[in-house]
């Protein structure tokens, strides 16, 4: 039996905390100013309209209302309808 640990176990134990990523309201979500929509690592999906991008890509509602999404050929884009 060894006394010591194989050098492969004490090096490899690490890894990255997952990060959160993905849609956070879906179609048809009622939301609130502010809300986070979106969390995406480049511009996966397009903002629209009442829709702000943050510095890391996050998508954010900027009006109270409902989400939608719009197809446009390869690039979806994710608006805010400012009616309840």
């Amino acid at each position: 039996m060894a006394h010591k640990k194989g050098a492969g176990s004490t090096k490899n134990g690490r890894d990255s905390k997952s990060k959160r990523l993905g849609v956070k309201c879906f179609q048809g979500h009622p939301v609130q100013a502010g809300n986070i929509l979106i969390r995406q690592r480049g511009l996966s999906f397009k903002p629209g309209d009442n829709v702000g991008v943050g510095k890391d890509y996050t998508l954010y509602a900027l009006t109270e209302g409902l989400v939608s999404f719009k197809k446009k050929k390869k690039k979806t884009s994710i608006s805010v309808s400012a009616t309840l």
